[in-house]
């Protein structure tokens, strides 16, 4: 048998979705960037034969969660957090619905750690399907359909090399890289709200006011192209300014900036959910000058946009 020393790591990254939000879940084509921040996925055979020992670690380096379940029923044994054990249990189920094989044999430790804080919304969730569909040889887009369902734009980053460009189409992923550096990048940042959006009820909002809108969702594709093709900080600005008055009027919902930053020189994106996590500020302004607006406003966590993405080829 195997012994405690051997390990298996696996890290998946976090996401952002800069266009698309909502409407990728209908076809809409969608720019998404992965992120520096992610999830790491560590398992060591047990000598504790049919169990499996879960724990999960948070950026501060505190056990966050653990939970013991038996092997090969998958039964939980004993937990600090019933809601996410059985969410655990899910993903996990469906990993062996694929491969039947998975967790059947010997003994499991597994440990997880996120490298940013959970309620930043960068897929906590996303970057755990991904890790555990990669350990388990198994389509993690079918397992998230499984378990939590959403348009899989996240898997798509989990172990993207760079920006990239998803669609969802017959219910099937559709994923192609693209070469989005922008030059104006140092003109990009990310701020974060502070107000973790649970995203179902979003999209609960979404399919009452705009599911099956074709026009809406050739209007987001083709703002999604020419984000991707912008050349300069003012043509980025003019499209996210557009998009998020699509978004506006469609869910009869305020934007960010004019709840919060009416007077940025610059345009403010809501990112992903509407209301909570990140919004995408762009400014001519420099960086310290944004950093300190934002600051000013009680919003003390601004990331440069270099410092949160994946740039392509990096």
């Amino acid at each position: 048998m195997k012994n405690d020393i051997e390990t298996t790591t696996i890290r998946a990254r976090g996401k952002l979705l800069l266009t698309g939000e909502y409407a990728v879940l209908d076809g809409a084509l969608a720019l998404a960037v992965p992120v520096r921040f992610g999830q790491m996925l560590e398992v060591v055979v047990s000598a504790d034969t049919e169990k499996l020992h879960w724990e999960s670690i948070d950026e501060q380096g505190a056990t966050w969660f653990k939970a013991t379940f038996s092997l090969p029923a998958l039964e939980l044994l004993e937990t600090t957090s019933s809601f996410t054990a059985e969410r655990l249990q899910g993903i996990l189920a469906a990993c062996r619905k694929q491969n039947p094989e998975f967790l059947t044999h010997v003994g499991w430790k597994v440990r997880t750690r996120t490298d940013f804080p959970r309620r930043w919304g960068l897929g906590t969730s996303s970057t755990l399907i991904a890790a555990l569909a990669r350990w388990a040889g198994v389509d993690p887009y079918a397992v998230l359909f499984d378990t939590f369902g959403g348009s899989g734009y996240d898997i798509a980053c989990a172990f993207a090399e760079g920006p990239l460009v998803y669609r969802l189409a017959d219910q099937q992923p559709h994923v192609q890289s693209v070469h989005f550096v922008p030059a104006f990048a140092s003109s990009l940042c990310f701020v974060f709200l502070g107000k973790k959006q649970n995203s179902r009820e979003g999209i609960q909002r979404y399919r009452e006011r705009a599911q099956g809108n074709r026009d809406f969702i050739e209007k987001i594709t083709a703002l999604t192209q020419r984000a991707v093709q912008a050349e300069t900080l003012a043509d980025f600005s003019a499209v996210m300014l557009e998009h998020e008055q699509l978004i506006s009027r469609m869910l009869d919902l305020p934007r960010a900036q004019d709840l919060y930053f009416p007077d940025f020189p610059g345009v403010v994106k809501s990112l992903g959910a509407w209301g909570g996590d990140f919004v995408l500020a762009m400014s001519a302004q420099a960086p310290d000058l944004v950093a300190d607006y934002f600051l000013k406003k009680g919003f003390s966590t601004c990331l440069a946009y270099q410092d949160m993405v994946v740039a392509s080829g990096r």
